[in-house]
């Protein structure tokens, strides 16, 4: 293995905090870690080899390594989760949002704030809100902020000594601070303290304010001032009562993580709650490249990556114990300057909260990666219960053979993976009269283990034999070559196919590989533990995804052999004469005519033609065979 080439350079490593970065050989990054004692870390992966097919696919690649100390292992994360960012290694749990959530900013750091559209969140004393899913809410948002409470949407440096105001004052959407004789710093301070309540969510408590202020406005005889306060109100109170009927006062600030792992990534989705109501939800997701993760590594990666950007709330809920969760918050309370702390909620409401949130990320999956990659897995996860397989049957290999009475007795070979079918690697085989390696020629395809050329026609009446052949043929170069190895084997046919299959698997010292036969007319599955078949439900997913793959593999098999016999049937006896190639056939066609052209030419025209060492064997030839 490659890292063992790295044993005396991480021999040599501190027994300090830090971060590691393991590159391939064009020198790329490809995983970033973080350590309590770097050479304790690191030196672990020496003996990771199979715990899973991404620390397998990892070590494979590994080609380099290097370290940063730091002075605490809370400065090692924050460093790892900047690395990551910054490099986004193919090994890391790199969440996506594809920067589709903006956040709004109020700049409370001027005299007269906005609130603007920003990418990211920022500590510069302005306020932020969001992130907005998807990112047309933010501009909604900001707009509302406009018109309910009047706060300006202008760049201008705003001195109060503007002669009149501009357009927005006149359509409403603005309160004029430029213009100090119709908007005083002080008014434009209350609308500017009702923005925040209203972007922060408290819009109870901006509701009830603004009712107050209206019933003031009206006694004075404030009478358009109290209309305007009456439609902010009623705006605000649309507003909630649209948000959501997930409020509960005891649940306070808090954000919500839930996931939904499966074969193809993950989906996280967060919600984020404060005052007790839940403000906004916020989606990522990950492509997996590699299986092998928890949910717990995925959940930790999410915390890491989402609060980089934004403070995080005193409590964050999560589904599953994390593995760094006294060091995720120390971190987050560093952040906040204050303690955060990080909770597995095992009943009441916030428990329904997990369960609701890990709901929204399952539906999130189903409709972010295809419905056909989700029903494939399902199929999956459906043809292991039935058949009773260890694991989850990812790879799938499907053997089929197609003959007429015999002649030119043909294999083929497919393969799925996870649930979909992958033609690369397909592979076609001719059956040869005898085993492979007792002198006849094998006569594989091109795209097959072997470049033998085809063998003469002739006659192979034994399914059975064809299938130990072609299977003990496909598994010696497999094993030869170190893998791919599959999780099921399905043979088209019953217990006589699947008889020689194993005997050819056991030929080989695969006899570990699980293999079932499919008969076709009625559709039931054969085992080799069982001498009764398995009758799997007609309208199941697992029936549907195998006959799919045997249809696969008949139909490759019957477009193989349909081929065989057009090639076999345009075939010219020049072919049979050595050294006479396709070039040297179409010239002595094409100068005589036809082969009975051919017969009659004399030695020194056909000298004439292909030269005479040719010319000698084709006389040879028609001399021997008249």
């Amino acid at each position: 293995m490659p890292i063992h080439d790295l044993k005396e350079q991480i021999q040599r490593l501190p027994e300090q905090p830090g971060v590691y970065l393991y590159a391939n050989a064009a020198g790329e990054t490809i995983y970033v870690g973080k350590a309590r004692a770097l050479r304790d870390r690191v030196r672990s992966y020496l003996g990771a080899y199979g715990a899973s097919p991404k620390t397998d696919a990892l070590l494979d690649e590994i080609a380099g390594l290097d370290v940063i100390v730091t002075d605490s292992v809370v400065e090692a994360l924050a460093l790892e989760n900047n690395l990551i960012k910054q490099r986004a290694p193919k090994f890391n749990i790199l969440l996506r949002d594809d920067k589709n959530y903006p956040y709004l900013q109020l700049t409370t750091t001027e005299a007269f704030p906005r609130v603007v559209v920003a990418r990211s969140v920022e500590r510069d004393g302005n306020v932020y809100a969001g992130p907005f899913l998807p990112a047309k809410f933010a501009r909604r948002t900001m707009a509302l902020t406009h018109k309910v409470f009047g706060i300006r949407s202008c760049n201008e440096v705003i001195t109060g000594l503007r002669a009149r105001p501009c357009l927005e004052y006149d359509i409403k959407r603005c309160l004029a601070p430029c213009v100090a004789t119709i908007c005083t710093s002080e008014q434009y301070a209350v609308a500017v303290a009702d923005t925040r309540l209203f972007l922060e969510g408290r819009n109870e408590e901006l509701a009830d304010q603004l009712q107050e202020r209206m019933a003031e406005a009206a006694h004075h005889e404030r009478y358009e001032e109290a209309a305007h306060l009456r439609d902010a109100m009623r705006t605000v109170q649309a507003l909630r009562e649209r948000q959501q009927k997930m409020a509960n006062t005891e649940l306070g600030d808090r954000d919500v993580f839930g996931v939904k792992l499966g074969a193809k990534g993950a989906v996280v989705q967060v919600f984020l709650f404060r005052g007790g109501r839940v403000i906004e939800r916020v989606e990522f997701v990950w492509h997996a490249e590699e299986g092998g993760e928890t949910e717990a590594a995925v959940i930790e990666a999410a915390v890491q990556q989402f609060y980089a950007d934004q403070l995080p709330p005193p409590e964050v809920h999560v589904p599953v114990p994390l593995v760094e969760q006294e060091l995720l918050e120390a971190w987050l309370g560093q952040k906040a300057a204050r303690k955060v702390r990080i909770a597995v909620p095992q009943r009441g409401d916030k428990k329904g909260m997990i369960e609701l949130a890990a709901r929204n990320a399952a539906l999130a999956y189903r409709t972010r990666f295809d419905a056909n990659a989700t029903a494939n897995y399902e199929a999956l996860e459906a043809l292991q219960a039935a058949l009773r397989l260890p694991r989850l049957p990812r790879r799938i290999d499907c053997f089929d053979i197609s003959t007429i009475q015999g002649i030119d007795t043909v294999a083929s070979m497919v393969v799925c993976e996870e649930g979909r079918m992958k033609p690369a690697e397909y592979r076609k085989f001719r059956i040869g009269l005898r085993e492979p390696g007792s002198g006849i020629r094998k006569g594989l395809s091109a795209r097959s283990e072997s470049g033998a050329r085809s063998p003469e026609p002739g006659k192979f009446l034994d399914d059975f034999a064809a299938m130990e052949q072609v299977v003990r043929r496909r598994y010696s170069r497999v094993l030869e070559n170190g893998g791919p190895f599959p999780d099921l084997i399905v043979i088209d046919g019953g217990k006589g196919q699947l008889n020689a299959a194993y005997g050819a698997l056991e030929a080989v010292g695969l006899s570990n590989l699980v293999a079932i036969g499919l008969a076709k007319k009625e559709e039931l599955v054969f085992t080799r533990d069982s001498d009764d078949p398995i009758g799997l439900d007609s309208h199941g997913p697992a029936l549907r995804l195998l006959q799919r793959i045997r249809d696969e593999a008949h139909r490759f098999a019957i477009t193989f052999h349909r081929q065989s016999r057009k090639k076999r049937s345009l075939r010219s006896e020049l072919d049979d004469v050595a050294g006479i190639g396709p070039r040297r056939r179409k010239t002595l066609l094409t100068a005589f005519g036809s082969l009975s052209g051919v017969r009659r030419a004399t030695r020194e025209e056909l000298a004439a033609v292909v030269g005479a060492k040719a010319a000698e064997a084709v006389i040879a030839h028609f001399s021997a065979n008249p």
